[in-house]
This record gives C-alpha cells, sequence and structure tokens, in this order.
C-alpha cells in the first residue's frame, strides 16, 4: 500500500520531468499524509500541477471524511468497485513522488523505498470533484496498488503502482486508452529500479516535516536492503 510519501523536489524539477507548463510554488515534502494536499497531474489539465486532497471523496458520498478510508485503490476490484470505477473510465492522474515509507515490523524503524538514484516518478491515480450540499466543491484522489514485486516483498503484502515515464500519456488518455486497457498498465516496477533504506521513527506522526525525515538510519549496506 501507500500511506506515506515525500516530494522533495523542486517545482523547476517537476516542471521538466512531466514537461509541463504552469506549476505553482511548494516547499519539499518529507511526510505527506492522508487527508493532506497532494500534488497531481490530472488528465482533464495535463500540461499543470494541481493540489487535491489525498482520499478520494465519491461524488455520492454524503460526508467527505469518507475519503480518509480511500487513499489507495487496488488494481484487482477499481473497475467494479462504485467508490472508483467511473474514475478509471474518465479522471485518471499521476502523482508526482520521490519515495515513500513502510513499516514492516511494528517498534522498528521505518523504512524509505525509493527507484534507483532517487529519481522523481509518478504514482498511478485517480481524482474526482465531491460537490457539498452548502455549493463548495472538493478535488481529491487515491492511488493505485497492485502485488508488491520482490523487493517490496521483504516490507509489504501490496506496493503502489509506479508508471514508466513512457506510459504517463496512455494513463492520462482515457479517451483512446479504455479501463480493461488500461489496467495492463498497472503492473509492479520492476524491482532492480528500487533501493531502501531505515530511516527515524520521527516520520512516524503524521503532520510533522524534516529533511531529516530521509536521513538513513545508519549507512545502507544491511543485508537484503540493497
Amino acid at each position: 500500500m501507500c500511506g506515506r510519501f515525500t516530494l522533495n523536489a523542486t517545482p523547476d524539477m517537476v516542471q521538466e520531468a512531466f514537461h509541463l507548463t504552469s506549476v505553482p510554488d511548494f516547499s519539499p515534502r518529507f511526510n505527506i499524509a492522508p487527508t493532506q494536499p497532494v500534488g497531481i497531474i490530472s488528465n482533464h489539465v495535463p500540461d499543470a500541477l494541481t493540489f487535491v486532497r489525498w482520499g478520494l471523496i465519491p461524488p455520492w458520498a454524503k460526508d467527505p471524511a469518507i475519503g480518509s478510508q480511500m487513499i489507495n485503490a487496488r488494481t484487482e476490484t477499481v473497475a467494479e468497485k462504485a467508490s472508483f470505477k467511473h474514475a478509471l473510465r474518465r479522471r485518471r492522474c499521476l502523482v508526482p513522488a520521490t519515495g515513500f515509507y513502510e513499516w514492516p515490523k511494528k517498534g522498528e524503524p521505518p523504512i524509505y523505498v525509493h527507484l534507483t538514484g532517487h529519481r522523481l516518478f509518478a504514482f498511478a491515480g485517480l481524482w474526482e470533484t465531491w460537490n457539498s450540499p452548502d455549493g463548495s466543491s472538493v478535488q481529491s484522489c487515491t492511488i493505485l496498488t497492485t502485488e508488491p514485486n520482490d523487493f517490496i516483498k521483504q516490507f509489504h503484502s501490496r506496493m503502489a503502482v509506479i508508471l514508466a515515464p513512457e506510459r504517463y500519456a496512455d494513463w492520462l488518455t482515457p479517451d483512446e486508452l479504455s479501463a480493461p486497457e488500461a489496467l495492463d498498465l498497472l503492473q509492479p516496477v520492476d524491482a532492480r529500479e528500487m533501493d531502501a533504506y531505515e530511516v527515524s521513527k520521527a516520520v512516524n506522526r503524521a503532520g510533522t516535516e524534516s529533511p531529516d525525515f530521509i536521513v538513513p538510519l545508519r549507512p545502507p549496506s544491511q543485508p537484503g536492503l540493497l
């Protein structure tokens, strides 16, 4: 799954990596948590980064609090679930990130997972707009998850879908790529492209931010973490 991630990149880096024309100013994030604002690139505005709430709120929801339970969507059931199936057909997005955290064992240090070279990447996501009875609206998103690759199996039974850059455009064109075809893109990233190391337990507390959160707890030479 994906319950906490980072985007410790500058707006210029995001703009260049995703070929955007518009990126609002933002600060590097080291502990993005559910219900907080996250940057997305949506199929409706594919040339800009926009910020939405993490935790998808379906249009039919009576209470937006339901979004806190929908931070992830399983690829195996996303096409059938009422909360996600319409978004899969019409409202897809990329969620830029630089890494994410996992907690393999209770009481032990968390693991910071990233692509080799600490490359900027994008999770596959879905977005929705929820209209409140008072006339206001909230845009929100969820991150898709799949079976883990051999690397992530060390830490968790699920993993977020990381799209290959050459498939970004395909994911963002639902008019051309049907839902069944889109599901074929939602595969685990190659395990050889991933690395990880233990970090401080200080990241456990949502709502806190520090670049120290991604500093290795010890030199990343432990067996099984390379």
